[in-house]
């Protein structure tokens, strides 16, 4: 029976299953973050070989020693930090000189996503995480995507950039270029200072990490809820964000008037924010009515699994027995 090595490499942890073609999962593992851009394609995937090791236990062999002997059949990968078609390349071939196994797929880990939350394999993905990105895919295989590197290729949000926004408002609030906001007390309250001024100092001088700003993205939503006009508009340019990513990739792919599963994922979508879905399912509505919007449960790695077994032909059967896995799991 042929097997098929899903990688889910993400910034902070990377999840890695060995799956047969019948669905059955033989074999779960994680390491840690998959940061290609920053450690390098060669570090990245030493934290896919530690995490296959931790998979296998006793049964892992050095990888590269024996590459007529790889762990699967098909290596399916769905990374962060391969954004560009170059990126993916360059993955691909580390792994397959590795001997990862004897085919070798990589791709962004929105890819994942679309499949772990679609019914199908084609269909819309927008991810809300730390950061944004987006994927299309049309019935007839068509790819819509972007870049995904930030502001320098027309970016905004997600979680770290909705706490980058909270903080600039902030610190304007509380030294006299800005509105009030009770995003300044926020700040202050959430990292215990005295002043806003002080967390932008310990930000600068590499007191405080830039990653620290995560934990003031749930609060803003709160703040955002209670009324905070200035905090109500991150939120509101978030939703529009996600909105206008989802209606270009239906656009390239003149999908607009199809009815189209629009799957959502990442942490800020996942949270299922009251006064985000809301703002989503107007927007949606008005700009993008055939749009079916699926928040997805089943997690990437499962995504990555699905199109492994879509890639060597394993049957409906089989993928439904993948899914009940992941699900049973939730």
């Amino acid at each position: 029976m042929r097997t098929v090595l899903a990688v889910d490499g993400g910034n902070s942890k990377t999840d890695v299953a060995l799956v047969a073609e019948d669905g059955t999962v033989l074999a779960t593992g994680r390491g840690g973050g998959f940061l290609p851009q920053s450690a390098g394609v060669s570090a990245a995937a030493d934290v896919v070989e530690e995490a296959v090791r931790q998979a296998l236990g006793p049964l892992a062999r050095a990888i590269g020693t024996t590459p007529a002997a790889p762990y699967g059949d098909l290596l399916s990968a769905y990374l962060a930090g391969a954004d560009l078609p170059r990126e993916e390349e360059a993955l691909r071939e580390e792994f397959a000189a590795r001997g990862f196994a004897s085919d070798v797929v990589v791709g962004n880990d929105t890819f994942a996503l679309l499949r772990a939350g679609a019914s199908g394999p084609w269909g819309v993905a927008v991810v809300c995480g730390a950061g944004v990105n987006a994927v299309g895919v049309s019935p007839s295989g068509r790819v819509a995507r972007f870049p995904a590197l930030g502001k320098v290729s027309g970016d905004w949000g997600g979680g770290l950039g909705l706490a980058e926004e909270a903080l600039w408002h902030a610190v304007r609030a509380e030294d006299g270029r800005g509105g009030p906001t009770a995003l300044a007390a926020l700040v202050t309250e959430h990292f215990g200072t005295a002043t806003v001024e002080e967390v932008s100092l310990a930000l600068h001088f590499g007191e405080l990490e830039q990653s620290s700003l995560h934990g003031l993205t749930p609060r803003l939503f709160e703040v955002a809820a209670a009324g905070d006009p200035i905090a109500r508009s991150l939120v509101e340019r978030m939703a529009e964000e996600i909105v206008l990513l989802a209606e270009v990739c239906l656009r390239r792919l003149e999908l607009l008037e199809t009815p189209t599963e629009v799957v959502l994922g990442g942490g800020v979508l996942r949270a299922r924010d009251p006064l985000l879905s809301e703002l989503l399912d107007e927007r949606f509505t008005a700009r993008a009515p055939q749009a079916k919007l699926v928040v997805a449960d089943l997690p990437p790695i499962a995504g990555a699994a699905l199109n492994g077994l879509d890639r060597i032909g394993a049957d409906e059967e089989a993928k439904a027995r993948l899914r009940g896995h992941f699900g049973d799991l939730l």
